[in-house]
């Protein structure tokens, strides 16, 4: 029995709990954020937003009773203790690693026939790009989940190449909602045919939730105008522990702002364009870090890569570019720039970019922490524009 776990024998052996006689709508559990932006701060969910956001997600994503899922990603993280909740709800099987490394996580999906998991897109990265990973039986394997970061356009290719027998499901959502917000259905995830153009979106409303992208007045603008992404439903939170400013800043009119940028299409596919403060403002022009980041993606050479704003006396901002390379390839800043410009505006290309010799920064959720990354040019202020 690993340490801190309690067995099943044990709980059922000893008299009924009385009850707590709490409501639907007390506190059912206190997570933190990722901190990608700063501080982690604790998100109270309720009840009701734990069971609400189950129920959407079952409706959905195709969980059936008696499925086997792996857990691999850190329990503390929203994304996949909301998946063991939901799994639980359906009687499912659940397996858990203590960690994620590829080959464990290979070797897990082997020997257990593992049905369904969530994954991160670093993680899918370290996975698809594994030397051994067709050593490994995945046949059993008949759905990933991914979200919590952007998925780089040459990743999901890799992966839907290596697994093309496997399904992809991409849910977007944040800590504050419990998680689920949107969701991209497997057979959206195509590059060719009538259902087509819609695999660089995060999907549709999950059910129950309203949608919609406002500008920084807080009104609502109209499809394919870039905003601050917002939604209301049962699942939103409760509120940020012991933060009652950020709260009353974040849940507006019942309306949660996520702090992510992005518009809708006329069908109501939600596309992602950067996180608001990942935004890079560069001589009055804004540039947008995960579309750079998606063109460098697809540099063969390029295994991990960030993009940030560094101070510039004459455009405020410079864009920056830091990039881990894959091992026994190379590439010059050049010749990466080059490669952005056949791809993006000029304006939006790196003007500068370090290579690193040990991988990115992330945090417990797998995010790479821009932060860190930030520091070496802007100091440890709060302020990171110009």
């Amino acid at each position: 029995m690993p340490k801190g776990y309690i067995a099943y024998s044990e709980v059922v052996d000893n008299e009924p709990v009385a009850d707590a006689n709490r409501s639907d709508d007390d506190a059912a559990g206190l997570f933190y954020t990722g901190g990608t932006t700063g501080r982690s701060k604790g998100v109270i969910l309720t009840h009701t937003n734990f069971v609400a956001n189950a129920l959407q997600a079952i409706s959905v994503l195709g969980v059936q009773e008696k499925n086997r899922l792996l857990h691999v990603a850190p329990m503390f993280h929203i994304a996949d203790a909301f998946v063991c909740m939901m799994s639980t709800a359906l009687s499912c099987s659940n397996y858990f690693r203590p960690a994620f490394d590829p080959v464990s996580t290979l070797e897990a999906l082997q020997d257990h026939k593992i049905e369904r998991l969530v994954l991160v897109p670093t993680m899918i990265n370290m996975l698809v790009n594994h030397p051994s990973i067709s050593d490994y039986s995945l046949e059993s394997l008949q759905c990933v989940w991914y979200g919590a970061s952007p998925m780089p356009e040459p990743v999901i290719r890799k992966a839907m190449e290596v697994m093309p027998a496997v399904d992809f499901c991409q849910v977007y959502g944040q800590t504050e909602a419990a998680p689920g917000i949107t969701v991209l259905l497997p057979e959206r995830h195509t590059f060719e045919g009538p259902l087509a153009g819609k695999i660089k979106s995060a999907g549709q409303a999950l059910p129950a939730i309203d949608l919609c992208i406002m500008d920084e007045n807080n009104q609502k603008v109209a499809n394919h105008v870039i905003g601050e992404i917002c939604m209301r439903g049962p699942n939103i939170m409760l509120g940020y522990r012991n933060m009652p400013e950020q709260t009353a800043n974040t849940v507006v009119d019942g309306w949660l702002h996520t702090g992510d940028g992005g518009y809708l299409d006329d069908e109501g596919f939600l596309f992602i364009v950067d996180r608001v403060k990942d935004m890079i403002i560069s001589g009055g022009e804004n540039v947008y870090s995960a579309e750079v980041e998606s063109a460098l993606y697809q540099y063969d050479a390029v295994s991990q890569c960030a993009v940030i704003g560094i101070p510039h006396e004459k455009w405020g901002e410079q864009v920056h570019a830091v990039v881990l390379l894959k091992e026994g390839m190379t590439a010059d800043e050049a010749a990466l720039i080059a490669h952005c410009k056949a791809l993006i505006a000029g304006f939006k290309c790196p003007r500068s970019i370090s290579f690193q010799s040990e991988p990115l920064p992330l945090s417990g959720a797998g995010k790479i922490l821009k932060t860190e990354l930030r520091k070496p040019f802007w100091g440890d202020g709060d302020r990171n524009v110009n």
